[in-house]
């Protein structure tokens, strides 16, 4: 397509010297310079319309005849959706094959760059954190007389196993997610590593002059390794959303479609970790025990839980490695971001600014996961509880090894989970909402069911229909508020400060989880299952008030309608991002969508991007660190060129911009 210039090869000066229009001095290299007959009016309607329609427009949004998807009825929307999902299913498939015909390997490098490499941390801690519960049958067997009856251990201190892991955890995602925002995300990775290796260290190492003694070694430990644990989801959020958009203010296919898959991607290495912690275990009992039979030798115990240990400290300090010398551009965006804001450390006026508009999506990340973890946490810290409740024959035998095949059985269920997770939740007609909303729900009946109707499925008639239920609320868990949540704490918030955002929600969630360790200690089981069910209900229904559905809203779009905030012009923006489709019930009860109007959008998108253009032009010069992202290429060659010819910047460039101003606004109206 042609950009309305002149192009001309390379050819032998023959003005050498000499200062000419329209371009200056000859070099003899290729450039381009405007037609002798540019018009002085500047370019037509319709050239304008032909430059900007792409980038105003973009066809997995946008109807041809300019009409956005969440704008049509409902039928139509599901016909459109499922046009541009297909086409790009069919895209996709298409490139999977090339890259398996020219490498049959290709596709499983791709996905350890995208997928295992980005979510390395969270499959790390998820190894080792949920270790936990697979260890604690294990302990319970070798050493009762310190976890079952307590006789020579504390019983507080037996206890705080969970609790102060779960404080960790929490003093990490506060702590780093502020280092995060403040210091930068390549810090922030780095530093969870650091601590996670020194942990495993601590944790393979821990011993006492007592058994008392090794106790509260073990416990330290793995409270020091749970901050980096808790570091890990602020980061790994933001570097992973942050990576697949890039900091330039021209929006891409890829993020609008693929945003979500690119989290959930990187964070199911959460589940792939729980996965093989399990199979390490039980190679590794058989390995030292000889076989999975009790009863099981302190040699045998000893050997197992301290390799298993020792193992992902050695990828842990790989990680190190990684982050520090193949990651050099992770805190790209956010220090664009704050360079256009003129900010330098932490970013206190957004913060103020996140609780003047944003603090229900607060309420709705926060407490979602708060209510999500009662589950989520107190299911796999107590999970031999629940395993001996489902196959009653764990706890006759004593056999930890079929305890831990049936967990194996619950890690591979859930999984299925995470990847359908990742599977829709860029899909418009399912999304982040309707997904967290259904798992949540599915929770609630999956547990309220057996609450009351407790002793039938403990009976060899409904056994096979408890397991089933118990093993389909992994699931849906999963599939729906483990998820999402992971990813719309830090998708409805601006980039100044998304990890303090998202280690702020993360932390109230773990505080679920502390709710639930506190509280199973002192239940039974059937008490567990009628505790459990209503933070399903209660998690729904905060999510359904208070949570906007972002699928398939473009990130940058969010970015601009924050600068609109930031500036005080919240009456002033009336794009997409206040769409009824994108907000949540409380803020269009609030009036938050009364500004949508894409008539007057389309004509304040084109200044915007006008001004960014300028913004750029004017920041490359100084861009000595290479900081902000001013490559022509964020911009098409079209508009780069059209304003290039249309802008006047320190004088240098034609000055035909109040004309090719009233042109865009004829064209958009």
């Amino acid at each position: 397509m042609s950009d309305g210039l002149e192009h001309h090869k390379h050819h032998d000066p023959t003005n050498l010297g000499m200062v000419s229009s329209p371009h200056g001095p000859e070099t003899g290299d290729d450039h381009a310079h405007l037609p002798a007959d540019f018009p002085a009016a500047g370019p037509s309607e319709g050239e304008v319309a032909r430059i900007f329609d792409k980038i105003l427009f973009p066809d997995d949004l946008y109807t041809p005849e300019g009409v956005y998807w969440a704008d049509l009825p409902f039928g139509q929307q599901m016909k459109f959706n499922t046009a541009v999902d297909n086409a790009e299913a069919k895209k996709e498939l298409g490139t999977i094959w090339s890259m398996i015909k020219q490498d049959p390997l290709s596709p499983i490098s791709w996905y350890f760059k995208n997928a295992v490499l980005p979510g390395a941390g969270l499959g790390l801690e998820g190894y080792v954190l949920f270790s936990i519960g697979n260890l604690t049958p294990l302990f319970s067997a070798v050493w009762p007389q310190c976890w079952k009856t307590y006789k020579v251990c504390n019983k507080q201190w037996t206890f705080a196993v969970t609790y102060l892991e779960i404080v960790g955890i929490i003093i990490g995602q506060v702590l780093v997610g502020f280092i995060g925002d403040s210091i930068g995300r390549r810090w922030g990775l780095i530093q969870d590593a650091l601590i996670m290796f020194g942990g495993l260290l601590m944790l393979t190492a821990s011993w006492g002059v007592s058994l008392n003694g090794w106790v509260i070694c073990y416990t330290l430990s793995l409270m020091f390794y749970s901050i980096g644990v808790g570091g890990e989801y602020p980061m790994t959020a933001t570097a992973a959303m942050e990576n697949a958009t890039g900091s330039g203010k021209i929006s891409t296919r890829e993020d609008r479609l693929h945003r979500g898959r690119k989290v959930t991607m990187a964070f199911l290495m959460q589940g792939w970790g729980q996965f093989f912690n399990q199979a390490i275990l039980i190679v590794l009992l058989l390995i030292f025990h000889h076989s999975g039979k009790p009863p099981y030798s302190l040699v045998s115990a000893q050997w197992t839980f301290r390799v298993s240990f020792a193992i992902p400290a050695i990828g842990t300090l790989w990680l190190v490695y990684y982050r520090a010398y193949k990651m050099p551009l992770a805190s790209k965006q956010l220090n664009a971001a704050k360079k256009r804001a003129k900010v330098t450390g932490y970013d206190v006026q957004s913060l103020k600014l996140i609780f003047k508009y944003f603090t229900p999506r607060l309420i709705a990340t926060a407490g979602s996961w708060f209510a999500n973890d009662v589950f989520f946490y107190g299911n796999k810290l107590f999970q031999s509880t629940f395993i001996a409740a489902i196959d009653p024959s764990v706890a006759k035998t004593g056999n930890i090894m079929t305890s831990w095949l049936w967990n194996f059985v619950n890690i591979a269920v859930s999984l299925c989970g995470y990847y359908l997770a990742s599977f829709l939740i860029d899909n418009k007609l399912v999304g982040r909402k309707r997904m967290m909303q259904l798992g949540f729900l599915m929770d609630f009946v999956l547990f309220v069911v057996p609450a009351f109707h407790y002793n039938y499925y403990k009976s060899v008639k409904g056994v096979h229909a408890f397991q089933a239920m118990y093993f389909l609320s992994s699931f849906f868990n999963q599939f729906g508020p483990n998820a999402v949540t992971f990813l719309v704490a830090a998708e409805v918030f601006p980039t100044s400060v998304r990890a303090t955002a998202h280690g702020f929600s993360a932390a109230c969630g773990k505080l679920g989880a502390l709710l639930a360790t506190v509280v199973y200690n002192y239940i039974d089981t059937q008490q567990k299952f009628y505790f459990v069910p209503w933070f399903g209900l209660a998690g729904m229904l905060v999510t359904w008030l208070f949570l906007p559905d972002t699928t398939g809203l473009d990130l940058k779009e969010q970015e601009r309608r924050w600068m609109y905030l930031r500036q005080g012009r919240e009456s002033e923006y009336h794009g997409i991002a206040v769409h009824p489709r994108h907000l949540s019930v409380w803020e269009r009860m609030r009036g938050a969508g009364k500004y949508y109007d894409p008539k007057q959008d389309r004509i304040d998108q084109v200044k915007d991007l006008r001004n960014e253009w300028e913004y750029r032009q004017a920041e490359k010069s100084k861009d000595e660190a290479g900081l902000m992202d001013t490559d022509d290429l964020q911009f098409p060659d079209e508009v780069h060129n059209h304003f290039m010819r249309t802008s006047n910047i320190k004088g240098k460039l034609r000055d035909t911009s109040s004309d090719n101003i009233s042109n865009e606004k004829a064209v958009v109206n």
